[in-house]
């Protein structure tokens, strides 16, 4: 074999099986020789590829650019984009930079600034690499940022994820809304119709409607989902038909919607049939509520979003009755119950152990329905002990429920029950608080905090509530924490340490509270 005359298929075959089972002239070492001539022989008769298409320039973003301090700060943000850590479960006094970086965005974002340019790819890394970034990663980046993402495959999610609003043509733009709603990505048509219900209504559903029918059964539901935005009584007739749509989520979802219209033809059949279920019983020593569940799912009740096959562990009567009552307008039981108000029929007595049931229909009927005055009615009191008095024991309820109230009732509500029970179960009521937790809401994390470190026990058990407060506490509560970064003397009967670790999660409490305070002044600078 020689070197100047052995293929280089004969080259690999000879140095796969060996030169002794396949000898090479001059053995191993000539073979080497020929496979390094060749490798330059063909390295040097490469054809070069034609080169592509030159990308289009990059759009204009007109936004403001970044003060240089906020420039310097992303760059730190963005060179540590760890995952977030569980905050309260950390060892160290260092803020989280990682859990950061969504706040960063957040602020930088609600000022309507630009992102630098230098920055977009790591930035764009950062949203593949944690999705929970995406949504307000993408808005930074811009018209830019998607027109970058076009050209590495690795960052196409941002093509799938993007809102698309900084390219949406003016909703009036008759032919262009047109185009981009035969034309565009899924995330694109998506926004367009919610831009254009936006400005009118009526010609967001004749762009939905017109193609409703060659939608994909998935596209379809999103399309559906996107229209609780600006739900309205002229929606009806649409989402009636979608009532006999061939995809059952796609009928469970129009159910759904017509059900948060009180006036809909559907609210009024719910209601007829959840009034034949639930009545005012006077016949004893007090008035009750009694309760008489359907005894089967018709085909009309299906036809309406009643799903007939209950989840494991349920009875089909309850499943029902809770799918009946949920759809039927609140306002349909002050009229069955002797008109009492909704504070006084969360009150009354349920009869046969129903009343867990029809108390949990009626809070996703709130939620639902946006009901304020139910909701108040069905969270109790604050200071109630869980599990007495009326309203429901359910904290995911309760959360539910906050939601529908205004921001500062919410905040009100969350610090009395804080200051009534502490923080063991207000992890979740604290997530649907508005940011940051200011005022009374701030004051009463900050006691509460501050009566767990005394009771001795380990930060731990604390460590969800910890990590919303490095997020959420208005930074203006820090001087108020300042004195309880100290490590404390060890009182009997304390968990052993428990001190030291204590002045540890509040140090980095502190130290996360002062440099979110620096990243809102960067940015506003």
């Amino acid at each position: 074999m020689s070197g100047s005359t052995s293929s280089w298929e004969e080259l690999v075959t000879s140095a796969l099986l060996g030169t002794e089972r396949r000898p090479a002239a001059g053995g191993p070492g000539e073979l080497l020789d020929a496979a390094a001539a060749q490798t330059v022989r063909r390295r040097a008769g490469l054809v070069p590829a034609p080169a592509g298409v030159r990308p289009q320039a990059a759009p204009p973003d007109e936004r403001p650019a970044l003060p240089e301090a906020a420039r310097r700060r992303l760059a730190m943000l963005l060179a540590d984009r760890s995952a977030p850590a569980h905050a309260g479960g950390r060892r160290g006094s260092a803020p989280d930079l990682g859990e950061l970086l969504p706040q960063w965005l957040a602020i930088a974002n609600e000022r309507g600034l630009r992102a630098p340019s230098e920055l977009l790819p790591t930035l764009l890394d950062a949203a593949r690499a944690r999705t929970d970034l995406r949504p307000q990663a993408l808005a930074f980046a811009g018209p830019r940022g998607l027109w970058l993402a076009r050209l590495n495959p690795e960052w196409r999610f941002a093509l799938r994820g993007a809102s698309g609003s900084a390219a949406l043509p003016d909703p009036g733009d008759t032919e262009s809304v047109q185009l981009l709603w035969d034309e565009g990505l899924f995330a694109e048509r998506v926004a367009l119709l919610a831009a254009v219900r936006a400005h009118a209504p009526e010609a967001g559903r004749a762009l939905l409607a017109a193609t409703w029918a060659t939608e994909r059964a998935e596209d379809r539901l999103m399309f559906l989902d996107s229209l609780r935005e600006g739900l309205a009584a002229a929606d009806e007739p649409f989402l009636e038909r979608a009532l006999a749509d061939r995809s059952r989520n796609v009928r469970a979802t129009a159910a759904e919607l017509l059900s948060a219209l009180p006036g809909s033809a559907l609210a009024r059949r719910m209601a007829q049939r959840a009034t034949s279920c639930v009545s005012l019983d006077r016949t004893g020593e007090g008035p009750l509520v009694s309760v008489e569940a359907p005894h089967e799912c018709d085909a009309a009740m299906q036809r309406d979003g009643v799903a007939p096959r209950p989840p494991a562990g349920r009875g089909e009567r309850s499943w029902w009755l809770g799918q009946l009552v949920e759809s039927a307008p609140l306002d349909t039981w002050p009229v069955r119950l002797g008109g009492r108000t909704p504070r006084d029929i969360v009150a009354l007595p349920v009869a046969d152990d129903w009343g867990d049931e029809l108390h949990a229909a009626w809070c996703r009927a709130a939620v639902r329905q946006r009901d304020a005055e139910w909701s108040r009615a069905l969270l109790g009191a604050p200071s109630a002990p869980p599990g007495e008095g009326a309203g429901t024991a359910s904290l995911a309820e309760r959360a539910k429920l906050l939601s529908i109230l205004a921001e500062d009732e919410r905040a009100d509500w969350v610090a009395r029950f804080i200051s009534a029970h502490g923080l063991s179960e207000a992890f979740q009521l604290l997530g649907v608080c508005v940011v940051p937790w200011a005022g009374a809401l701030g004051r009463a994390v900050v006691d509460a905090l501050e009566i767990a470190r005394d009771a001795g026990s380990y930060p731990w058990s604390f460590s969800g509530v910890m990590g919303l407060a490095e997020r959420c506490l208005d930074p203006s509560e820090s001087p108020r924490l300042e004195a309880l970064t100290a490590t404390p003397p060890e009182g009997e009967g304390a968990s052993p340490g428990a001190g030291g670790y204590w002045a540890e999660a509040f140090q980095r409490l502190v130290a996360t509270l002062r440099l979110r305070a620096a990243m809102r002044d960067e940015l506003c600078g």
